[in-house]
């Protein structure tokens, strides 16, 4: 079946879908957008992201494309049309179309809106949090506003070729301090000898992943403790348990960091738990 875009009012095609050359996404970068897991036939915390998406537009004064229940039902529809039980549903928003030029364009522009839908394999992520995956570092050299889910990801781009050429799965940026900061796509957390989960603090210098604000959720459900603070590679490297959640990969265990194995070199019982509970426990939107 051939997959279904919706592009500023339309559902079209995929392979045939486009915006103009002079969309300010494509010229600078200048656009946001937000990644939703569908599962079992729900799309995973939407209000969440719906939530995060006005953020980040309030911060760039982007305006909305359309009003939040209109973007829901084309979300779902998107959804639909794609035949999609288990995947991703992406949505970009940028300024508009304008004549190429540094400032905003005129008010009356409208925001270009993107809605794209995928298939994923459960089973093969499955199997990658059974084995569990590898990070790298990588000096932090992104812009202070990591907090605003934006379109301009080259450093992200380029940190995740450098992982994939050094045979892992994620890099990590890292503060001048040597404090993890977060993934390149994820949030990043270990699991202290005594039990406890701890994550760098999400008001300034990392994004504020929905996946992550949601395993606070799953964590008071299974009775474990969350400590928001900084953690060197060293900590993380002698941690219990290592791991990162993102919409894309839920929660996925990390069992080596710059070729060194960490925790045992195998999953955790508490990570694993952590990944069974979200489902029962995270926002379900039933996709049709």
């Amino acid at each position: 079946m051939s997959r279904i875009a919706y592009v500023n009012g339309q559902y079209i095609q995929h392979s045939e879908a486009g915006v103009h050359i002079e969309d300010r996404g494509y010229q600078f970068a200048d656009g946001v957008y937000e990644v939703c897991e569908i599962a079992r036939g729900n799309i995973m915390d939407m209000t969440r992201h719906l939530e995060r998406l006005n953020r980040s537009l309030t911060e760039l004064k982007i305006a909305w494309p359309m009003n939040r229940r209109a973007l829901q039902l084309v979300v779902k529809e998107v959804v639909r049309r794609n035949r999609v039980h288990n995947g991703l549903v992406y949505m970009q928003v940028t300024r508009g179309v304008a004549r190429r030029d540094h400032v905003f364009p005129s008010p009356d522009t409208p925001p270009s809106i993107v809605v794209t839908a995928k298939r994923t394999d459960p089973r093969a992520s499955a199997a990658r949090a059974a084995q569990g995956i590898k990070v790298i570092t990588v000096p932090e050299n992104r812009w202070d506003r990591v907090d605003i889910k934006s379109v301009g990801l080259l450093p992200n781009v380029l940190a995740r070729q450098q992982a994939k050429e050094e045979g892992a799965q994620e890099a990590w940026f890292i503060d001048p301090d040597g404090i993890v900061k977060e993934g390149a796509a994820t949030n990043a957390w270990i699991v202290t000898k005594d039990g406890v989960l701890v994550t760098r603090p999400a008001e300034t210098g990392i994004l504020r992943g929905i996946t992550r604000t949601t395993i606070f959720d799953v964590a008071k459900k299974l009775g474990l403790k969350i400590e928001e603070r900084g953690f060197s590679v060293d900590e993380a490297k002698k941690a219990k348990e290592v791991f990162m959640t993102a919409a894309t990969t839920v929660v996925m265990p990390i069992v080596a960091i710059n070729g060194e194995s960490v925790a045992n070199g195998h999953p955790g019982t508490t990570t694993l738990s952590l990944r069974e509970a979200f489902f029962d426990i995270a926002e379900k939107t039933p996709a049709c």
